[in-house]
């Protein structure tokens, strides 16, 4: 099949979206493409299970038509470049400081680190989910230093509660910088506009995009009603 004509976007930094956002960035966009599940894998010994659903299977048509394109594969071990590109948000104050308010207000945003309504183990302990995301939103994890290699070490050693906490806020950093990673290097390899319909994650990206002179291409759709 041959390529259409662009524009072309690429959703980020989920893998699905609401079907009302798909319709509109159909009305601006040749076609949108989106990436599957991100299951990342910290260390050789530990990994997160990949979820199989695709935009694609509730919009047959659009797949059959060309103007839905998926599968982008952003799972597995992190590559050199990777790594290094989230270690460059985590130690970017102004970064951090976006991810924090964001993590403290940003329902979207938690909602796609955690899951508030059910229990989550912290360490060896199970907590409840909203008395977990309230105990991350303490200023003192803003003020944590992290990068990869600390969030790794955690990983292997996450025993007490305390460090379960560190350990969760910093795999939240991980998936959230590697999800905007992702989004620049696919945008890049695919010659695709950056497309999303989350605030925060949008700033966090523009933060990216501004520190490390990337493309700054990069569309926001406000959600109104839906």
């Amino acid at each position: 099949m041959n390529r259409r004509q662009p524009p072309h976007a690429l959703f980020y930094p989920f893998h699905l979206c609401h079907p009302e956002t798909l319709a509109r960035l159909l009305t601006r966009f040749a076609t949108v493409h989106f990436r599957d599940f991100m299951a990342l894998q910290l260390t050789p010994m530990s990994g997160v299970t990949a979820f199989q659903d695709r935009m694609g299977m509730s919009f047959p048509e659009l797949v059959e038509s060309g103007r839905l394109i998926q599968g982008y594969d952003v799972s597995g071990p992190l590559s050199p470049i990777v790594a290094e590109a989230i270690d460059l948000d985590l130690r970017d104050p102004v970064w951090r400081a976006q991810f924090h308010a964001a993590l403290c207000r940003d329902r979207r945003l938690q909602r796609g680190l955690f899951e508030p309504s059910h229990a989550v183990r912290i360490g060896e302990s199970l907590v409840p989910g909203p008395a977990a995301l309230r105990r991350l939103m303490d200023d003192s994890f803003r003020q944590e230093d992290y990068d990869l290699a600390r969030v790794r070490a955690l990983s292997k050693r996450s025993v007490t509660l305390e460090e379960g906490y560190l350990f969760e806020y910093g795999l939240a950093l991980v998936k959230t910088s590697a999800s905007l990673v992702y989004t620049q290097t696919l945008s890049w390899a695919h010659r695709l506009q950056p497309a999303t319909d989350s605030p925060a994650h949008f700033a966090l990206y523009a933060q990216s995009c501004l520190r490390e002179n990337w493309l700054r291409t990069n569309h926001l759709l406000t959600r109104v009603g839906y």
